[in-house]
């Protein structure tokens, strides 16, 4: 990154927290900071830090412009000593992270798409968490990180000192890990709801996508599976329809056989069924987490608070951007589109002036170096 890229993206940030309204997380004397900067020299964390009022948090801020801004999940008794082991933990907040490059591969759809696909797992998530999980909604922060994604905060007391291991527990309950799919066989007194639920219509679709193959490419598909071999493939073909049903006891072992985890199709169904969480954000209990009301520097869109019924309606696009529209010149890198308060603006490698919003997106992400007098 250029120096003059750097001076713009360090005075806009700067321009931001001149007057922005940042939020400081409850218990904040309790937590730990860490901060990112707009510097090639330096590119560390600057950690260990803690802020005993909002003013101090604010005064920071407006100070220093950083490009990123964490706060821990966890509380501390002395959250600015040097070492973990001094700072004395005292419990933490349970964190989901959603994020498009945990639940995409590679190429990556639009921005724009990619937003839209992890929203839906967001709201898939929201619902198990009061719908199964028995949180209440007002226990529940939804935040839009200000890049590919969404975190949950639970701030139930009830959760706040469980160990990693309680919320591995959780977090795998959460992505359906290590279910057994012999919970397909076992009588349930709400077989449409919870995990049942769910891997009987995954099982279904499974089976459904098998027939369309038509039986020479789906018994190839099944042999190929080493649990299944020939010796099952053919017997799993001509009882599919009855398989959907997961009802006869006598099948347990052409189930256990085709739902095994070497089978990856049927791995990649159950994926789906579950929610595509970042499992070792929610087990970490000294985790840094984006402080809403920041900004994300590879973006310069603001990390944004959200009531869970206000998901649906959210647009990041539009909701989470605090630039205008003053033009600036900028030299892009690489050709892109760029799709903020409702425009979508093509650009081509070469020189262009663009509205402020997007050269911040641009700068922040490498696709474009400042060019001019943009200041």
């Amino acid at each position: 990154m250029r120096p003059a890229t750097v001076e713009f993206l360090r005075q806009r940030f700067g321009s931001y927290y001149a007057s922005a309204q940042v939020p400081a997380p409850g218990a904040l004397p309790q937590r730990e900071w860490g901060f990112l900067f707009f510097s090639s020299r330096d590119p560390r964390m600057r950690r260990h830090i803690g802020f005993g009022t909002r003013d101090e948090l604010v005064d920071y801020l407006r100070t220093m412009a950083p490009a990123h801004a964490f706060f821990s999940t966890a509380y501390y008794d002395d959250p600015a000593a040097p070492t973990m082991g001094a700072k004395g933990w005292a419990g933490a907040d349970l964190i989901f992270d959603l994020d498009a490059d945990h639940m995409l591969r590679p190429p990556f759809p639009p921005y724009p798409v990619m937003l839209a696909r992890v929203k839906e797992e967001t709201r898939k998530l929201l619902d198990l968490l009061t719908g199964e999980l028995g949180f209440a909604e007002r226990d529940l922060q939804v935040v839009f990180s200000g890049g590919r994604g969404y975190h949950i905060h639970v701030k139930a007391l009830t959760v706040r000192q469980f160990s990693s291991a309680e919320r591995r527990e959780l977090i795998n309950y959460v992505c359906g890990i290590g279910l057994d799919p012999a919970l397909l066989l076992r009588p349930a007194t709400s077989p449409a709801s919870g995990w049942p639920g769910r891997q009987r219509r995954a099982l279904a679709g499974y089976l459904d996508w098998l027939s369309s193959l038509g039986e020479g490419e789906a018994l190839a598909h099944l042999e190929a599976v080493p649990s299944i071999g020939k010796g099952l493939a053919r017997r799993i073909w001509q009882r599919r329809e009855i398989l959907a049903t997961a009802t006869d006891t006598g099948d347990r072992k052409v189930l256990r056989a085709l739902l095994s985890p070497e089978n990856e199709a049927w791995r990649a169904r159950l994926r789906e069924a579950g929610v595509q969480a970042d499992e070792p954000v929610t087990t970490d209990i000294k985790r840094l987490i984006r402080a809403p009301g920041s900004l994300h520097g590879g973006s310069g869109l603001r990390v944004t608070i959200l009531e869970p019924g206000e998901l649906d309606a959210f647009d990041p696009l539009a909701d989470a951007v605090v630039f205008g529209d003053r033009e600036v010149p900028v030299e892009v890198v690489r050709a892109c589109t760029v799709s903020l308060l409702g425009t979508n603006l093509p650009l081509a490698p070469g020189p262009a002036r663009v509205p402020e919003a997007t050269a911040v997106y641009l700068c922040g992400r490498g696709m474009a170096e400042i060019g001019g007098d943009a200041t």
